[in-house]
C-alpha cells in the first residue's frame, strides 16, 4: 500500500563503517561550534529567562503584558522560522550578522521563554512566608531574591533546565540550515563529497549522543548536590 519494496533494500549500505571513520575528524571539527552555540544560547536564555520570571510575575501591567507576549510569540513560532528571519530576513532592512552569532541570539533568546516558564514556577513554589520572613528581617527585595528564594528555587529548577539544555544542544543542527558550520553542516558537506548520506548522518547521530549523555550526567550530579541538604 505504500509503495515500499523490502526486497530492494541494501542492508549494507545502511551503515558503511570505512566511510564513518574516514570522515569522523571532519565532522568532529563542529563539536566546538555546536557546544559554543549551546552554551551562550543557554547563558543568555537563563540571564533573560530570570527577568522575564520576574516581569511575569510581578504586579505593573507594564512589565507582566510585554513579558507575556514575548513568552507566548517565542513559544508560539517554530525556531527554524526565527533563525531564518534574524539571517536571511533582517539584512532586508540593513541588520546583518554572521551565522554563527544569528544561531546564537536565536536560540538564546527563544529558550528564553521556556527558561522564563520554568523559573516563574520554581519562584512561585516556594512558600510566601518565606517573603514575609524577608520582609520582616528588613531584606529588600533583591536581597530576598538573591539570598533566600534562589537557593530553594534553583533546586526545583535543575531537572526542567537541564531538560531545555539538551534540547538546545540537539537543536543546534537546525543552524546547519543558515550555514553554521556545526555538526550536522559538516555531515552534509561529507554526505555530499562521499555520495553515503545515510552514514553520515548516523554517525552525526553518534556524536551528538554522547555529548548529551555527557551533560545529563552533569544534571545528576547537580540534582544530587542540591538535593543532599532535604
Amino acid at each position: 500500500m505504500l509503495g515500499i519494496e523490502i526486497d530492494s533494500i541494501q542492508i549494507e549500505k545502511l551503515f558503511r563503517f570505512e566511510n564513518a571513520w574516514s570522515n569522523l575528524p571532519f565532522i568532529l571539527e563542529g563539536v566546538p561550534l555546536t557546544l559554543l552555540v549551546a552554551v551562550i544560547g543557554m547563558v543568555i536564555g537563563l540571564v533573560l529567562g530570570f527577568f522575564l520570571a520576574l516581569a511575569r510575575g510581578s504586579d505593573r501591567i507594564l512589565l507582566r503584558w510585554p513579558a507575556r507576549l514575548y513568552i507566548s510569540f517565542m513559544r508560539g513560532t517554530p525556531i527554524l522560522v526565527y533563525l531564518f528571519v534574524l539571517y536571511f530576513g533582517l539584512p532586508v532592512v540593513g541588520i546583518e550578522f554572521p551565522a554563527t552569532v544569528a544561531a546564537i541570539i536565536g536560540f538564546g533568546t527563544n529558550s528564553a521563554a521556556y527558561i522564563a516558564e520554568i523559573n516563574r514556577a520554581s519562584l512561585n513554589s516556594v512558600s510566601y512566608g518565606q517573603w514575609e520572613s524577608a520582609r520582616a528581617l528588613g531584606f529588600t527585595y533583591w536581597q530576598t531574591i538573591r539570598r533566600i528564594i534562589m537557593p530553594q528555587a534553583t533546586r526545583i529548577a535543575i531537572p526542567p533546565l537541564g531538560n531545555v539544555f539538551l534540547d538546545l544542544l540537539k537543536a543546534t543542527s537546525l543552524a546547519a540550515m543558515i550555514s553554521v558550520p556545526e555538526i550536522l553542516n559538516k555531515a552534509q558537506i561529507a554526505a555530499g563529497r562521499t555520495v553515503d548520506s545515510m552514514t553520515m548522518y548516523i554517525t552525526a547521530a553518534l556524536i551528538y549522543w554522547p555529548l548529551t549523555m555527557v551533560f545529563s550526567a552533569l544534571q545528576d550530579y547537580l540534582e544530587k548536590r542540591y538535593n543532599k541538604y532535604l
